[in-house]
């Protein structure tokens, strides 16, 4: 009954929702030590005085492995042994055994500060841990054995930036401990006044968990990050929107995609037309065929070497013919890398005369006459190297 209730408590407490407690989540092991006496004088074998309270104490050593089902609630199970010592006389613990007692306990346990105050997201520096439970306890030197009941706190400190460790000093009382002559823990016996008192021992020690590693990441339970209905409408809201939007947007790019195209046709329609006469000396031959470049380059497209072989064609059918390659620029950008981009542009239609068409250099020479809006009012064709007939 006290179980159940204090799991409605639990379930009540978990006000937080947390993530999945898969099977391998949450486990931790642990070791602990310290002493245990009798809680009450009564006699002991042929001993008058008897043993008590603080009338001798039992080294104890035990080993704890347990899982948190619940921010909560959990189970442990716990194994304790009791050595010898020098006041066997005075204790039910004593015989002649090194290892007097031990008991298996099936503990539940109950983190106090959760039930009552709610899960933050990670384990508090210092928390109180009720564990309550019971097994089975064994006397070795009465070679007797039989259940007992124990109830105990943890003044528990969780340590490291993942609150992997825990160290704890635990009070507890175990009833039935050792079970000499009483199989049930809490059956009564008769003291030294009279009185019916409980077979029972306190038991104080210190220990420390090791938390092994969740599934979520972390070495304990982690916060879900839920959201209400009107949250999950805002967020689909915004999505609509955002979606809606994104529409718009791709009508703006199916526009554009569809003036480029245009662009590019009407383009195509300029290249075909003839390429307006340069500005040059009225007494200057300029030739026909122009080459035209891409904004910023000074390399020649493939389509432009047709009209390079028309010029080449012409200074080999007249060996006398000498020509001039002037270079423009459109007038974009600054004056100085025009310059300079107009005279690569002249040089490199000299090398292919030269070197693809076999044209003797010294029957060509190069200008670069900068940036102009001269030639055309298409800044297009305003990237062009031309071709002069300088010949006497």
């Amino acid at each position: 009954m006290f179980a159940a209730a204090m799991l409605t408590m639990s379930a009540s407490a978990q006000r937080t929702a947390v993530t999945a407690n898969k099977a391998q989540d949450n486990w931790y092991v642990g070791i602990n030590a310290g002493v245990a006496t009798n809680m009450h004088k009564f006699p002991y074998q042929n001993d008058a005085k008897g043993a008590g309270f603080f009338k001798g104490f039992a080294p104890e050593f035990g080993l704890r492995v347990g899982k948190n089902l619940t921010t909560v609630f959990g189970l442990a199970l716990d194994v304790n042994a009791y050595f010898a010592n020098k006041t066997d006389g005075k204790t039910t613990f004593g015989s002649k055994t090194f290892i007097n007692a031990t008991d298996f306990d099936l503990m539940s346990t109950w983190n106090l500060n959760n039930l009552f105050a709610g899960y933050k997201g990670e384990p508090r520096a210092f928390e109180v841990i009720a564990l309550v439970g019971g097994g089975y306890s064994r006397a070795w030197a009465a070679k007797q054995g039989g259940l007992n009941a124990k109830a105990a706190i943890d003044f528990a400190f969780n340590l490291g930036a993942d609150k992997a460790w825990q160290v704890y000093i635990e009070p507890g009382v175990v009833l039935g401990e050792p079970a000499v002559a009483w199989a049930n823990p809490f059956k009564r016996f008769t003291g030294f006044d009279g009185k019916k008192k409980f077979n029972g021992a306190f038991s104080l020690k210190a220990g420390v968990n090791y938390k092994f590693g969740t599934s979520n990441g972390t070495h304990n339970f982690k916060v879900e990050q839920l959201r209400d209905q009107a949250e999950i409408d805002g967020l689909n809201a915004q999505i609509n929107g955002l979606r809606a939007e994104n529409d718009a947007k791709a009508g703006k790019l199916a526009a554009a995609d569809k003036q480029i195209a245009d662009l590019k046709a009407q383009l195509a329609a300029c290249q075909a037309r003839p390429t307006a006469a340069a500005v040059v000396a009225p007494t200057e031959n300029v030739l026909q065929p122009h080459v035209i470049f891409r904004q910023g380059k000074a390399t020649i497209d493939q389509a432009q070497y047709a009209s390079i072989e028309m010029v080449a064609k012409y200074m080999k059918n007249h060996k006398d013919a000498k020509v001039k390659v002037q270079g423009y620029a459109s007038p974009e950008g600054k004056k100085e890398f025009n310059q300079k981009l107009s005279e690569k542009r002249a040089e490199v239609v000299k090398n292919a005369l030269v070197k693809k068409y076999k044209i003797a250099a010294d029957r060509i020479t190069v200008e670069g006459l900068g940036a102009t809006d001269k030639l055309s009012s298409e800044n297009d064709f305003n990237r062009v190297a031309m071709f002069v007939d300088t010949t006497k």
